[in-house]
């Protein structure tokens, strides 16, 4: 035996490997939805028979109607093309019903127009959204999938990073109408090799579902640009980026904090957001943070000027959206007045834990997205 031949052994695991392979591929391509549904119809197809079968042999226990369970199952599970060819056996199963049962007899064993109109209402709809589903691309087994997805990144791209020792950050954050999607978004960085934390709070027109796939757009960005830019850029870059969305919307607030972990010394820089509220340990006040700017995606050459402070042991610093303190009942000073009447209860005890509260407490059923950031420094001993 020569050297490059090979054993049936070898032959054999090769052929299996193969097998494995493609078997591996095609049950990850159908999940994806990228693989033939020639199974599903399969089963399917089989089912017709069966449920007509039943039919005649016990109409009681399953009627005629019981065709729509097919149906159904393949407007989620199969493309029109296949779906088709589901109809005409079911189709034909009704046929051979209304043949064997009498239709013009009373009792179960019969299949009535009413039956008939009822499965092919049930099968004109599953067609639509099998149509409807063809042309977005987006089979029903990853629909799902893909909006958990969009809520895992949202959510994840949120996070703040870890601060040093003395100082304390939480984020919190409703979306409108208790959906899972928030036009509202944070991005966060730690830039200068760690001594400073840059954190960004935007507020994309719209609401829930709607400004939910444009905040995603947006975070993407803006983590990108947030810490490749000098501070004072950031927001004109931004600015650009909307700008050459081209969106009907297009329009967003943001601010954004440059805080100094050492000194404690900020710079904030609004884009058409609502200020901020500082409060000082040593009088026991709070103070807006009001820096100018235009809202983000409105016009090219937009300047931003930043207004500047320092947190020092025992200040905190809470960044929101107009959501929270700002309703068509409740004007913009009232809602902030509220807030910070709320905020004062944690003063004593401290602020671990109180942005969630505080949102329940200020804005608990508005239909609105609604965020809230708390940066604080601990008080020295």
């Amino acid at each position: 035996m020569t050297g490059g031949a090979e054993t049936p052994t070898a032959r054999m695991r090769k052929a299996l490997h193969r097998v494995r392979t493609s078997v591996r591929k095609a049950g990850v391509d159908y999940f994806r939805g990228d693989g033939s549904d020639w199974l599903a119809l399969s089963a399917l197809l089989l089912s017709v028979p069966a449920l007509a079968i039943g039919t005649i042999a016990e109409p009681e226990w399953c009627a005629p109607a019981a065709l729509v369970l097919p149906i159904v199952a393949g407007g989620l599970l199969l493309r029109p093309a296949s779906l088709l060819g589901l109809y005409a056996a079911a189709a034909t199963a009704l046929i051979v019903e209304s043949a064997v049962l009498d239709p013009y007899a009373y009792g179960a064993d019969r299949v009535t127009p009413g039956t008939i109109l009822v499965v092919a209402a049930v099968g004109f709809l599953g067609l639509l959204i099998a149509q409807f589903r063809s042309r977005v691309g987006v089979p029903w087994r990853r629909g799902g999938t893909m909006l958990f997805d969009l809520r895992e990144r949202i959510r994840v791209q949120s996070k703040l990073p870890k601060l040093p020792r003395g100082w304390h950050r939480e984020m919190a954050l409703r979306p409108a109408g208790g959906q899972s999607f928030s036009g509202d978004f944070v991005v966060a960085a730690r830039t200068n090799a760690g001594r400073t934390l840059e954190v960004v709070l935007t507020d994309v027109s719209g609401k829930g579902m709607d400004a939910a796939s444009r905040a995603l757009l947006l975070s993407g960005a803006f983590g990108g640009l947030l810490g490749s830019l000098p501070p004072h850029s950031f927001l004109p870059a931004a600015n650009g980026y909307l700008l050459r969305q081209d969106w009907d919307e297009g329009f967003a607030t943001s601010v954004h904090l440059v805080l100094d972990l050492d000194s404690g010394d900020y710079e904030l820089f609004s884009a058409g957001h609502v200020p901020g509220l500082h409060l000082s340990a040593g009088s026991g006040r709070w103070e807006e943070m009001a820096a100018e700017g235009p809202l983000l995606g409105v016009y090219d050459g937009a300047e931003f000027h930043s207004v500047k402070g320092r947190l020092r042991p025992g200040d905190v610093l809470m960044l929101f959206t107009d959501g929270l303190v700002e309703t068509a009942e409740r004007e913009l000073t009232e809602g902030m007045d509220r807030l910070t009447g709320e905020a004062d209860r944690y003063v004593t005890t401290g602020f671990a834990g109180a942005a969630w509260h505080l949102i329940e407490a200020v804005a608990k059923d508005v239909n609105d997205d609604r965020a809230l950031l708390l940066i604080c420094r601990d008080r020295r001993d």
